[in-house]
């Protein structure tokens, strides 16, 4: 990065951290069950990660990427989903590593990573974020038929981020996100999902906070995922 830009990054991040608007997360159980034609066949899937799998952003779980990505394969298959989020805000792949992904169920048919983000507002090198990101990918495996990684949701276009700033962040997202797909291409049971599938935003895709999905957010989020999905 320009070293004449350093400042205008670090101005830009104390303003966003002063006008962050504080949301709560999603209310209600972080379970459910879509059922579809084939009730004798169900389909386990287990999201796992930072904010988006906790729900932030809308009022409640089966608003969330969890319950949208349960009736998109309910939709996509036909057969029941039984799903199950495990979610922290803040989440970093460190902690999805060691606090979170303990408490997912041992059998499941897919797991569903969802991180990155925070890894990128630590400013997190892309060494330690393959250590953890690989052992939360190989016990997900262990666990799961398919894992799906989501990348990393552009920075430089979300509402939330001042301009120099946002393409700051991005850069990091971008070495991340090249470990995760090494990550994931290097095993045939596990599929990365680049965050560029969710362009173009609008507006309508966000939260009060610019920064987490809405409702219609994280229907388009899900779709993105279900779609690349193995059926």
């Amino acid at each position: 990065m320009n070293a004449l830009l350093l400042p205008v990054v670090a101005a830009q991040a104390m303003w966003k951290r002063r006008r962050t608007v504080t949301i709560p997360a999603a209310e209600g159980p972080a379970t459910g069950v879509v059922p579809g034609p084939d009730p004798q066949d169900p389909l386990s899937v287990v999201i796992l990660g930072d904010s988006l799998a906790a729900g932030y952003g809308v009022h409640t779980h089966d608003e969330g990427f969890g319950g949208s990505l349960a009736r998109d394969l309910t939709e996509l298959t036909g057969r029941t989903v039984a799903w199950s989020a495990v979610g922290q805000y803040g989440a970093t792949a460190r902690r999805i590593r060691y606090r979170l992904l303990p408490r997912i169920p041992e059998q499941a048919d897919i797991v569903v990573i969802v991180g990155g983000a925070n890894d990128v507002l630590c400013g997190r090198q892309p060494h330690e974020w393959a250590e953890d990101l690989t052992a939360v990918v190989d016990e997900s495996s262990r666990r799961a038929g398919q894992v799906m990684v989501a990348g990393i949701p552009p920075f430089e276009h979300l509402p939330c981020m001042p301009r120099t700033l946002g393409r700051h962040l991005a850069r990091r997202a971008v070495a991340l996100d090249e470990v995760a797909q090494q990550i994931c291409d290097a095993r045939p049971a596990v599929t990365w999902v680049p965050g560029k599938l969710l362009l173009p935003f609008v507006p309508a895709y966000f939260a009060q906070d610019g920064f987490h999905p809405s409702a219609l957010g994280y229907r388009r989020w899900s779709a993105a995922v279900a779609g690349e999905i193995p059926t």
